[in-house]
């Protein structure tokens, strides 16, 4: 899966520099967002002396500011367009070294069962996964490298916590323990997902391969064969479901718990009026690049736990490889 692409020299320039071109870019669109987060301090604190002092601000300037946000979001669209459309480049390319890899042992793999779902469907499934989970894990990196520094600075005007009092970088530390939280509440919630998942493609493969056969031989794909075949299909389904279920109801309660937090946390400073509405607006939009930073695994588990079997499918399948390669060797 890894090394067919990066340690290839066909795909050298890919690989190292298409990684390097992505790291850049991610870093150039966090720098945007930080230019946004400054901008959202003026503005609205702008917002807050005309509502305030009426005629003190005129139209044109209102204007000017957000034509300066317009600006920022010209160049975000841009290069977020284009770095899409680079990556998928990029990551089709990796597909390509995978599926080049698998069909050179072809002859000696076509027996194996799944073996074909395993070079089509799979290299596709995983590249399409790598392409959105890669991407994000990337920009979440760069994000917290970012605006963690800037959180440490603002939670200066955050005066004291509700229930806690007065703590040093105050939001920081209650960015850290409710990601650490929500991380750990989802990972035991959601432990026997990636097993169901796995488990899940298999009984889905076995379905398949008696239907191929049973285009090609009527003896095959009887109705009796086909009726246990997705009954284990269904049961794993149900299975499933059920998990899901609990898991969704704590991974979302969750995720809107953490919406109120920070205005929770600065609750004492905002009813004492210690800070402006645009600190305020930057404040919580710093929180917020913060915290979904360090929530990467509780937005993306689900995502997670796919391509955890698929990587576990894979891996067998490659087992083969080596296996059979070393019985030729021996043969």
């Amino acid at each position: 899966m890894f090394r067919s692409f990066f340690f290839s020299r066909q795909w050298l320039r890919w690989s190292i520099l298409g990684t390097i071109a992505i790291l850049a870019t991610t870093y150039f669109q966090v720098q945007l967002d930080v230019r946004i987060n400054e901008w959202y301090g003026d503005f609205y604190n702008t917002l807050q002396t005309m509502l305030t002092n009426p005629g003190s601000v005129t139209f044109p300037e209102f204007l000017k500011k957000c034509l300066t946000f317009a600006k920022v979001a010209a160049v975000y669209i841009v290069v977020a367009v284009l770095m899409a459309f680079f990556v998928s480049h990029y990551i089709f390319r990796w597909r390509t070294a995978m599926n080049d890899y698998y069909m050179e042992h072809w002859p000696r793999l076509r027996h194996i069962e799944g073996a074909a779902q395993r070079v089509q469907e799979d290299t596709m499934r995983f590249a399409t996964i790598m392409e959105s989970l890669g991407s994000s894990l990337v920009y979440s990196i760069m994000t917290l490298a970012a605006f963690f520094p800037l959180l440490i600075t603002l939670s200066a005007n955050v005066t004291e916590l509700p229930w806690v009092g007065s703590v040093p970088y105050s939001l920081v530390w209650v960015a850290i323990i409710s990601a650490a939280s929500g991380t750990v509440l989802l990972a035991v919630v959601g432990i026997k997902l990636p097993g169901l998942e796995f488990n899940n493609q298999k009984v889905e493969a076995a379905y398949r391969k008696e239907l191929v056969f049973g285009e090609d031989h009527g003896e095959r794909a009887g109705p009796v064969t086909v009726k246990t075949l997705f009954n284990n299909v269904r049961k794993n389904y149900f299975r499933l479901y059920k998990h899901y279920l609990y898991f969704n109801v704590a991974r979302y309660s969750y995720l809107q718990f953490s919406i109120v937090l920070p205005l929770i946390a600065m609750g004492p400073t905002i009813v004492a009026g210690a800070i402006t509405l645009g600190v305020l607006q930057q404040v919580l939009n710093a929180f917020s690049k913060v915290e979904s930073s360090f929530q990467f695994l509780v937005q993306s588990w689900s995502t997670i736990v796919e391509l955890i079997s698929i990587y576990k499918r894979l891996r067998a399948f490659e087992s083969q490889i080596r296996l059979n390669s070393e019985t030729g060797a021996l043969s």
